[in-house]
């Protein structure tokens, strides 16, 4: 029995590529609370991403994936969220969209036997907006569609 090949997935690329941008502080979902209540991520924030739509080009092996992303922050001892530390985050995101001549120079390496990625371009659809009305200290903004265009590199 062969083992399949494997290939990158935009869940994959868009965790690789937002860690260049907010460090180690990315993934589809957020991190529950430890034993004790406490949220590892409470300091600096969060980043989470969905896939929201996109597509492949059926002529050259490039892929344009639309993400959904949400850049969270947290104030654990008060009821008053931290709008800031959640705009920061996402604006972060933007200027690293607008980062025109180091995007296309990025390779990025993906975890296990996943191949490597070069990033073409990445650009949002849309500008960073506060999600309001939450009951709880959480902030969070959204970037209603980040687009990251990729190609795997050829092993």
């Amino acid at each position: 029995m062969t083992t399949p090949t494997l290939h990158a997935t935009p869940e994959l690329v868009t965790t690789a590529w937002l860690k260049t941008v907010v460090g180690d502080r990315v993934s589809t979902t957020l991190p529950k609370p430890g034993t004790d209540g406490t949220l590892s991520w409470a300091d600096g924030g969060f980043v989470t991403h969905v896939v929201t739509g996109g597509s492949s080009n059926i002529y050259v092996p490039l892929r344009t994936p639309v993400m959904g992303v949400s850049c969270w922050a947290v104030n654990p001892g008060s009821q008053k969220p931290p709008w800031g530390q959640a705009s920061n985050l996402a604006e972060a995101i933007v200027a690293a969209c607008l980062d025109h001549p180091n995007i296309s120079k990025t390779l990025l390496e993906l975890p296990g036997s996943y191949p490597g990625v070069q990033i073409k371009s990445a650009y949002t659809v849309g500008d960073p907006r506060r999600i309001p009305d939450d009951a709880s200290p959480y902030a969070r903004y959204d970037i209603p569609g980040l687009v990251i265009a990729w190609t795997e590199v050829p092993p």
